[in-house]
């Protein structure tokens, strides 16, 4: 009788199981089609917020770019520029830089980002009851609380990933127990608690920031940001809830992909949805951009 013996971790055996065959590596390359073309995805829509950044610092004096603060602006569409260059993190084989680096990256980024539609928010909504005869509100109006609404919402996102990175830190990891005939080199998240505290946050700033967009999406013209920053985080909310049960029922490379495609349509919704309507308008529709349009109320 013949005797049986395990292959090593780094092979499997055939169909006959008479011999073992080495094991290939799974990780999403930036050589492979799916790679290229989530990096050529990256790096147009990392284009186009540059291009509209440039469009808004030319335009800086128009009324439309000083309507709602213009440093939050500039501040969201940096961050989202640097939201879809965070997404390169996650191809090519892991090790120890990209695997410290991507995830508490992703999270900073991507919660700066939504701090600063949070604060477009507020001033939405506190410019409109600043303009009632005697409010109160009026000593709210201005830079001082929207620069204080992101820094600390992105200090708190800060001190979670200190924490996570401090205490357990994503490294590299080979998984040989998801696929038979390949090794899953991966990023193992150190701490799966501090990864979705992390996620949890940015999905709680997100929720808020579409409630407060929502409740204030039918003021007068004159405020209507509202409306787009109510789609973008409608559109950013979709994808992050469908994003956790599809992350977690995909394995290898797949997963990482589903990571990537989540920050970059997400990125791509934000973008979208509040700059291209205002893009379109400051170079197709000019007559619009005065201070009468914006002005104007609903009759």
């Amino acid at each position: 009788m013949d005797e049986c013996v395990k292959c090593p971790e780094a092979e499997y055996p055939n169909k006959d199981q008479d011999r073992c065959l080495p094991r290939t590596l799974n990780f999403l390359s930036y050589e492979e089609p799916l790679g290229i073309g989530l990096t050529s995805i990256a790096m147009t829509f990392f284009l186009m917020t540059a291009l509209v950044l440039a469009i808004f610092l030319k335009h800086k004096d128009t009324p439309i770019v000083k309507a709602n603060n213009r440093d939050i602006t500039y501040a969201l569409l940096v961050s989202l520029s640097l939201c879809f260059l965070c997404s390169l993190l996650f191809l090519g084989e892991p090790n120890e830089v990209t695997c410290f680096l991507r995830q508490s990256a992703f999270a900073f980024i991507f919660t700066m980002a939504v701090s600063c539609v949070l604060a477009k928010t507020v001033t939405v909504v506190v410019a409109f009851m600043a303009t009632k005869p005697g409010s109160s509100m009026r000593k709210w109006v201005g830079k001082r609380m929207t620069n204080c609404i992101v820094l600390s919402c992105s200090l708190i996102q800060a001190g979670i990933c200190v924490v996570w990175l401090g205490t357990s830190p994503p490294f590299p990891d080979l998984d040989t127990h998801s696929m038979n005939e390949e090794i899953v080199l991966e990023c193992n998240e150190g701490s799966v608690v501090m990864f979705y505290i992390a996620l949890g946050y940015m999905g709680l700033l997100s929720l808020i920031s579409l409630t407060v967009a929502f409740f204030a999406r039918k003021l007068p013209d004159s405020f209507n940001e509202a409306k787009f920053i109510t789609f973008s985080m409608l559109v950013f909310c979709s994808v992050w809830v469908s994003f956790v049960p599809t992350y977690l029922s995909t394995k290898g490379k797949s997963m990482v992909a589903v990571e990537i495609f989540s920050i970059l349509a997400s990125s791509a919704g934000l973008l979208g949805c509040i700059f291209f309507p205002k893009s379109y308008v400051i170079l197709m529709k000019p007559e619009l951009n005065n201070k009468e349009q914006l002005i104007r109320r609903k009759k």
